[in-house]
């Protein structure tokens, strides 16, 4: 907004400019651009709702050469001085905005709450860690514990238990792990992350036995595993890279995800699945092979010479799928902070974390994970490195989702008689979130 300011309405629902909707305020205090407006001046702001003569509201201006407000009325006085300590914390240190903020999260006031919420949102987690000594450990346990909590609510929540909370709470956090209630399960990528930060290397076991090895487990559940892991591999400090390797070799024993996490294998320099993957685009469905080209940038990505070898074997079953792969998709960067192996044993990131918990379409993530976009899963648990853009892959990306959104655009309107494919998984899209927008979205 160009400017920001308090104001009160001057005239009541008679004074209302019926064709526009306008009503008269006057400036009481102004935020945000002091240049095109002051305090006392009189402003036309479009509002429909009740305009009882000295109603408050918060005003907002764009275009400065001729402003057009937009206004949010302010209830009681809780809100009308929740906004000004807002202003005059604007430019303070991220701790005490926090601090301030967390004080309304829970609040009766919905507008308060939201507000609040929204700054933690987009806040670093650095900033929240440094929140340590001010939270309070009881009362997040006990906000986690309302059956109505909204999913980007426990996942904020969530976040902060795994800030401040201890091993004392891990039993409560596996019962929430294996309950099969929907309500206790959701935002189940920021649980399971909280768990392994509270619990560390021995609490793998539990993540192994519920999500990977368990071959029942739901499809969205496992993915919410892979990306707590991908989260404590890219951006965490709490488990080595090398104690949870093991729990993406065990994605890979799963047909319908495998390919999500070969990228990251790429990306931790893991060249110990080499032949492994060889077998799995030899054996692949030429009528669902969806995961060869992964295994194509996977081996790109690697230097050993064996990797060149495979490729030029690989060529002669699918050149189209090495076609596609070199066309159409980035090779994953490996992390340059990773000492390269060909083993397994790899170190450790130190890493601040940018973004977590929130859920995405999996195919969306699918697609991302595997092209330009290093960040696939952008709020629940982010950061994957940077890769190096292929020369054509924005124009091929673009045609791809334009052929995809008229694909689904028939689908729907045929009523899906066509037939089924795999890559089209009734789920539900969520808005793209800004990277440090951690809990934004509700499921």
């Amino acid at each position: 907004m160009d400017t920001v300011a308090i104001g009160t309405s001057i005239g009541g629902i008679a004074d209302r400019n019926e064709d526009t909707g306008e009503v008269a305020m006057t400036i009481e205090q102004v935020f945000k651009g002091r240049d095109f407006v002051r305090t006392g001046d009189t402003v036309q702001a479009v509002y429909f709702g009740d305009v009882a003569p000295g109603r408050v509201f918060l005003l907002s201006g764009v275009d400065p050469s001729e402003l057009q407000w937009s206004c949010l009325p302010l209830a009681n006085e809780k809100a009308i001085d929740y906004v000004k300590t807002v202003a005059e914390l604007r430019d303070a240190d991220p701790v005490e905005r926090l601090k301030y903020h967390m004080a309304y999260l829970n609040d009766e006031d919905t507008m308060l709450a939201r507000d609040s919420y929204d700054e933690f949102a987009v806040a670093s987690y650095e900033a929240v860690q440094d929140l340590r000594e001010y939270m309070d450990h009881d009362q997040l346990v006990g906000w986690l514990q309302e059956p109505d909590l909204a999913t980007d609510r426990k996942r904020l929540y969530l976040t902060m238990l795994g800030v401040c909370g201890s091993r004392d709470d891990l039993p409560m956090l596996e019962a929430m792990l294996r309950s099969t209630k929907k309500s206790t399960r959701g935002g189940l990528d920021a649980l399971i992350a909280c768990y392994m930060t509270l619990a560390g290397e021995s609490g793998l076991s539990l993540i192994d036995e519920l999500f990977i090895e368990n071959r029942k487990a739901a499809y969205a559940d496992t993915y919410a595993a892979i990306m707590a892991i991908r989260f404590h591999g890219t951006e965490g400090d709490v488990i080595p890279r090398s104690a949870m390797l093991p729990l993406l070799h065990g994605v890979l024993l799963r047909e319908d995800l495998a390919d999500l996490v070969i990228p990251d294998l790429a990306r931790w320099q893991d060249w110990s699945q080499i032949d492994r993957l060889v077998t799995m685009f030899e054996e692949a469905d030429p009528q669902d092979n969806f995961v060869r080209v992964p295994v194509v940038l996977y081996l790109k990505a690697c230097p050993l010479p064996k990797a060149k070898e495979a490729i030029e074997k690989l060529t002669e079953i699918d050149p189209d799928s090495i076609r596609r792969a070199s066309t159409f998709f980035s090779i994953p960067t490996p992390d340059p902070e990773v000492t390269p192996t060909d083993a397994s044993v790899i170190r450790p990131k130190t890493v601040m974390l940018a973004s977590t918990n929130h859920d995405l379409a999996i195919d969306s993530a699918r697609m991302l994970a595997n092209s330009v976009i290093v960040n696939p899963t952008r709020g629940a648990i982010a950061g994957q490195g940077a890769v190096v853009p292929n020369p054509v892959t924005w124009l091929a990306v673009m045609v791809m989702a334009v052929f995809s959104c008229g694909l689904a655009m028939f689908l729907v309107l045929t009523g899906g008689q066509t037939g089924t494919h795999r890559g089209l998984i009734p789920v539900t899209i969520q808005p793209q979130t800004t990277p440090h927008e951690r809990f934004r979205h509700d499921d």
